[in-house]
């Protein structure tokens, strides 16, 4: 499967994440099907956000329930790593809940896009539009 995403999309999180710096920035990636059309900023409330990311549990549940209403689907999460290395940390193999969700890992310049699947994350090719 290949992610359509805007430039728009991309500059946010690059933005989000020189913003947060050092510190992990996250997260949520919203859209239909295979299209990213928003990222969403969510404020990280995990006790080490240096070496760590959660999301704020209140806007998560709010973007799932605007969904239900109508709103972008939540298709996936993102967050950067400050150390420099944009590909899953053994955290996030740890941690991640395997449910097919997309992942957009931040480092430096670069973002790598991620399917967390069954058998733990795959790398995603992605097609960046106008916008």
């Amino acid at each position: 499967m290949e992610l359509e995403l805007t430039s728009g999309v991309m500059a946010t999180l690059l933005e989000e994440a020189v913003r947060a710096h050092p510190l992990e920035c996250c997260g949520l990636l919203l859209g239909q099907g295979a299209a990213i059309t928003a990222a969403r900023p969510v404020r990280n409330v995990h006790a080490d956000p240096a070496a760590h990311f959660e999301l704020d549990p209140a806007a998560l549940i709010a973007a799932h329930r605007a969904a239900r209403s109508g709103g972008p689907q939540v298709l996936g999460y993102y967050h950067s790593h400050p150390n420099g290395l944009a590909r899953p940390s053994a955290t996030d193999q740890a941690e991640a809940s395997r449910d097919g969700r997309v992942w957009a890992i931040v480092a430096a310049d670069s973002i790598t896009w991620w399917r967390d699947g069954a058998r733990g994350f795959e790398a995603l090719p992605t097609r960046v539009l106008p916008g």
